[in-house]
């Protein structure tokens, strides 16, 4: 038997929808039934208007509250509660643009570096890249780890900012402490956290908040969105 307390907290890009696509019909009228019987959080690096166009305005507006922006732009029934308004330093732009043009991937698609509320997602293909295009790096930075290389030289080059690989083909930047993990802080002392996600090991941007929860509360980490609903149909 669940506890009353239980909140269940969901990552969204490859966790309740295919990475950067919108969420299953079946699976979303599934899920929008599930939320109306359950405490539902979403955490997400997303912006609001990526993360609505993914799930709906209707699924959207069923989460208690949805903590875009890895916690760092939080809405509440639809209605903004708190953004950082902390920006990309020069320095660090400039190392981004640095790795930009020296990559050695094919495509630049554009939106490259794109600037949310208290994070920065870096991207060598582009945000406007197209499904094949993004297959493609997906295979290249599986070989090269070019993801991985970049954000770990971020994170020995400044001391109060952060890097994390997070999605398929970004990577998530933010001030050191404003990632996902600062979401454990916003539920009340008692609560079971239940949170769902696909980048739970160390360096994904799940794992902040994954490593925080402790029994009775625990992280399940998920192939994808088909794998999330399978386990929720056993719960």
């Amino acid at each position: 038997m669940r506890s009353m307390t239980t909140e269940f907290v969901f990552d969204v890009d490859g966790t309740l929808t295919p990475s950067r696509g919108k969420i299953d019909p079946e699976f979303k009228q599934f899920f929008d039934e599930f939320c109306r019987k359950n405490n539902v959080y979403f955490v997400t690096g997303s912006d609001k208007d990526k993360t609505v166009e993914q799930l709906g305005e209707d699924t959207y507006a069923l989460a208690k509250v949805v903590f875009n922006c890895s916690g760092n732009d939080i809405y509440t029934t639809g209605v903004n509660v708190r953004k950082s308004e902390w920006t990309l330093p020069d320095q660090l732009r400039k190392m981004l643009e640095g790795w930009l043009q020296g990559s050695n991937f094919k495509y630049r698609t554009g939106n490259h570096i794109e600037e949310r509320p208290g994070t920065v997602n870096f991207s060598i293909v582009g945000r406007n890249c197209t499904l094949d295009e993004r297959k493609e790096y997906i295979k290249y930075d599986k070989l090269m780890r070019e993801r991985e290389s970049i954000a770990f030289q971020i994170n020995h080059s400044f001391k109060d900012i952060t890097a994390t690989v997070g999605g398929e083909t970004g990577i998530d930047i933010y001030p050191t402490g404003c990632d996902k993990g600062q979401v454990y802080y916003e539920f009340s002392k008692g609560a079971t956290i239940h949170f769902f996600g696909d980048k739970m090991e160390p360096g994904g941007n799940d794992y902040p908040l994954a490593k925080l929860l402790k029994h009775p509360s625990k992280a399940t980490q998920v192939n994808n969105w088909q794998h999330t609903w399978e386990l929720l149909k056993k719960l």
